[in-house]
């Protein structure tokens, strides 16, 4: 694996992870009811750990599929229709379980705090497990791009006119077939007479 690759996959990774750890303890300290049923309008420290938790796992998929961009535009080319159908299912597992990952998370940030209509109505919070299943998602959306960047940077490199390069390989038949292929005998005076004009 070269080491462009290397630092955006472990770059990535640790992004995913941040996203993961920080959702799971914004679930932590959510708002909740309080013990007589009452809501309170407290803030609490999940807010700014939901949202960082939502911004590590946007700039961790800008990376990963702008780097991964990167790698395809440079005439590179699947090897195999397996190798395809992998980075294509990688790619799109990734995008879905971003967007339903990133929506729980800002959703959960914004329904943090403790709201309501009018003076003892009906209190909105987050539910519960919400942040946790935004750190799941996150974590899954995260290993799959990596997964979509190592098929795509392991595809084999394209030449402008769109042929394999090749390492001084013949790849065609000969063009003439040799018309005899057993050494002829030529008596001496016949090759004097041919040598003299």
């Amino acid at each position: 694996m070269e080491r462009k690759v290397l630092v955006i996959c472990v770059l990535v990774g640790f992004l995913g992870l941040l996203s993961a750890a920080l959702a799971f303890a914004a679930e932590a300290t959510r708002n909740k009811l309080s013990e007589d049923g009452t809501c309170t309008e407290q803030r609490t420290p999940a807010f700014g750990l939901g949202l960082i938790s939502g911004l590590a796992l946007v700039m961790a998929q800008i990376i990963i599929n702008s780097a991964a961009c990167c790698m395809f535009c440079k005439k590179r080319q699947l090897n195999s229709g397996c190798d395809r159908t992998k980075a294509m299912a990688c790619f799109f597992g990734s995008w879905v379980t971003f967007v339903l990952g990133s929506v729980a998370l800002f959703f959960g940030v914004a329904l943090n705090e403790g709201h309501w209509e009018e003076e003892g109505s009906e209190c909105y919070l987050v539910r519960p497990m919400v942040f946790i299943r935004a750190a799941v998602l996150s974590l899954a959306s995260v290993i799959l791009g990596i997964f979509y960047f190592i098929i795509i940077s392991s595809a084999k490199n394209m030449e402008p006119g769109g042929t394999h390069q090749t390492q001084d390989i013949a790849l065609a038949q000969p063009q003439f077939t040799p018309q005899n292929t057993q050494p002829v005998f030529i008596h001496e005076d016949t090759y004097n007479r041919l040598q003299v004009p």
